[in-house]
């Protein structure tokens, strides 16, 4: 934890502003690194079994497929949601993953529900919400909710909240330009 996360973090152990307020933090259970002790917080069938499906989803050029086999990892997922080719919702918290009707996932995007750290980990739901879109090869971190028809550029970083309507680019993502 930075000096700076150490000066947010609240009283219930969640983390700052923003997407941060939506994210729990949790220590590293035992020796080493919180990554080197993922199988004591996340059941290893349950994770073997979610890359497996995931590995497939990222491949499977049916729609309608990838919708029926994300929702029984316990992604939510809206109808008419385009999960593009090479897409990856979490694989460790499939559950914490909320995608509302109509939002298009681009080909090659991540929304990542957790990160591993030294000395903890952190999980936060993603919410993209109804008619966003997620452009190719972006990542999307926990806790980060994208609004209503807000569109994320290619290649762009969203470690902040996305307001509806807006459309943000970079690393990290800020709203684009209109001009």
């Amino acid at each position: 934890m930075t000096e700076a996360d150490r000066e947010d973090t609240g009283t219930d152990g969640s983390l700052g502003d923003g997407r941060r307020e939506r994210i729990s933090s949790h220590p590293t259970p035992g020796r080493g690194n919180s990554l080197q002790q993922w199988y004591k917080v996340r059941n290893p069938v349950r994770v073997t079994i979610n890359y497996i499906v995931i590995l497939f989803c990222r491949v499977c050029p049916s729609l309608r497929l990838k919708r029926i086999l994300l929702r029984k990892l316990g992604v939510s997922v809206g109808s008419g949601v385009a999960f593009g080719l090479e897409s990856t919702p979490d694989v460790f918290w499939p559950e914490f993953v909320t995608v509302e009707d109509d939002a298009v996932i681009g080909y090659d995007a991540t929304l990542l529900c957790h990160e591993f750290l030294r000395e903890e980990y952190r999980t936060g739901e993603v919410v993209i919400r109804e008619g966003a879109m997620i452009g190719a090869g972006a990542i999307v971190l926990p806790g980060v909710e994208v609004g209503k028809n807000a569109q994320v550029a290619a290649n762009s970083l969203v470690a902040e909240d996305v307001p509806p309507e807006t459309t943000v680019a970079g690393v990290p993502a800020t709203p684009a330009n209109d001009d």
